[in-house]
């Protein structure tokens, strides 16, 4: 687990008495944009087109081995094998080239499975060394053909009809956006419109403001594809995001200022990855059955110790052993956290606003005992099995920072992206105290790109590790 008394890199507190602390943006109604539902069929690329590419180069690369060898090559296995070379993700631009070693991969892997297999069961029906080079040749071979073919038809049909697009982010940097697709008419994106929450006297598209302008674009246009071209765009409009994917639309985040972090696509130049806002994302279910199974047993076992930590409290402290604190979660959602009250502070503006209480001379030694080794956070268990939080995961903060650090750090607000954690792989890097906001944001999105269940039973691992020596043990 992790301590909240960090400071930033910087060595600046960011509030003191008397200093203005800065807007907080609260979180829009989730259900305050209801988009149609039904509308022009989208014009996506189905998958059905590539599959039967690799069927066909399969049936041709089990027809000359056969020949060749005086009998039979089993093509359920060549067909099953083609199964396994899935379409890749979907992409904005795609091409054979990109794909090309990863499929004759997957190619040689199916012909070498298959020689394994018949030298096993028949050793007189074992494939000869030129049997099978020339099967995976022919087979490479038909299958970057035919799948060259379905790209090069995707192609000419997106030229000649391009899809709708709009583009959120600040008036000027969507408009710069917008003007460099329309430039390429290749990438088959036409923007029709820029959503902004102020105009700024920006030339080029219209630039819509309101929910019902964008529902009319939605509808004249048949959109079916949403850019975002700020970091802040994927907390700040969440909710007008998810609305656009149930209705259909696909997402793209654009790299137009800062250097992409993990993105493997471009766009007209510009560096993009894919936002699925709708869709669950790959082990997910897995993800929440690790945290629900832990986080019920932790509660269980550590039930005696958090029934002494708050009766000492309350001893030593008085009533409200307690404390609740508003914090931003998957896509900008606010949630009550809960911990150990170990400070209590002079009012609700410096509990909103002040970073840390690491050194404070009125804390008791008990609660600083709490605070250094992490114990004040187990109540944040009972946030996992809710829900709320995650086991690991970015560190959740208060709405006032998370405004001032999307703004002074590109990536931050990517970070609530996934649901956040009591612990996660900033902290077990050591960015902990005083350490830099933008490299604790840089390993939270490297955590989120990269994620994996195993990762997480190892950030888990190195984290109870991490406790342990905290305490002496």
């Amino acid at each position: 687990m992790t301590a909240e008394t960090t400071v930033p890199s910087s060595g600046t507190q960011p509030w003191a008495p008397g200093v203005p602390a800065g807007p907080v943006r609260p979180a829009r109604p989730a259900g305050g944009f209801r988009f149609p539902s039904r509308r022009p069929p989208a014009r996506s690329a189905s998958p059905l087109s590539l599959l039967a590419a690799d069927l066909l180069a399969a049936l041709a690369g089990a027809a000359v081995p056969a020949e060749a060898a005086g009998r039979p090559v089993p093509v359920a296995a060549l067909v099953a094998g083609a199964l396994l070379l899935r379409p890749p993700a979907a992409r904005p631009e795609p091409a054979v080239l990109d794909e090309l070693p990863a499929v004759c991969g997957r190619i040689a892997v199916t012909w070498l499975g298959l020689a394994a297999l018949l030298a096993a069961y028949d050793p007189g029906r074992a494939l000869t060394a030129r049997t099978l080079l020339l099967g995976f040749a022919l087979h490479a071979a038909a299958a970057g053909a035919g799948r060259g073919a379905v790209y090069w038809r995707r192609r000419v049909a997106l030229l000649r009809h391009p899809r709708a697009a709009l583009v959120i982010g600040p008036a000027a940097t969507a408009q710069r956006v917008a003007a460099a697709l329309l430039r390429h008419p290749r990438c088959g994106v036409r923007p029709v419109g820029v959503v902004a929450e102020r105009p700024e006297g920006a030339a080029g598209l219209p630039v819509l403001t309101g929910g019902e302008e964008v529902e009319r674009a939605l509808v004249r246009h048949g959109v079916r594809v949403v850019l975002t071209v700020h970091p802040a765009v994927r907390t700040e409009r969440a909710p007008l995001l998810r609305a656009l994917a149930e209705s259909g639309c696909a997402l793209w985040e654009v790299e137009a200022d800062t250097p992409a972090y993990e993105a493997r696509d471009q766009l007209a130049g510009f560096a993009v990855r894919r936002l699925d806002h709708c869709a669950r994302r790959r082990g997910s279910a897995a993800k929440r059955l690790l945290d629900v199974v832990v986080s019920g047993t932790l509660l269980v076992l550590a039930g005696p110790l958090l029934l002494v930590c708050a009766t000492v409290l309350r001893l030593t402290g008085g009533p409200g052993v307690v404390f609740r604190q508003e914090r931003v979660g998957q896509d900008g959602r606010p949630f009550t956290m809960l911990k150990f009250r170990t400070h209590r502070p002079a009012d609700e503006r410096e509990a909103a606003t002040r970073w840390s209480v690491a050194g404070e001379a009125r804390m008791n030694p008990f609660c600083r005992l709490l605070r250094q080794t992490s114990m004040d956070e187990l109540l944040q268990l009972w946030n996992v099995f809710r829900g709320d939080m995650s086991l690991v995961g970015p560190r959740p903060e208060r709405p006032y920072f998370v405004d001032r650090f999307s703004r002074l750090h590109p990536g931050y607000a990517a970070r609530h992206r996934m649901r956040t954690g009591i612990t996660g792989l900033a902290q077990v890097n050591g960015l902990r105290g005083d350490t830099s906001i933008e490299d604790r944001a840089r390993f939270d999105n490297a955590y989120i790109d990269n994620w994996s269940l195993w990762q997480d039973i190892c950030i888990l691992l190195r984290t109870a590790a991490a406790v342990v020596r905290s305490t002496g043990s």
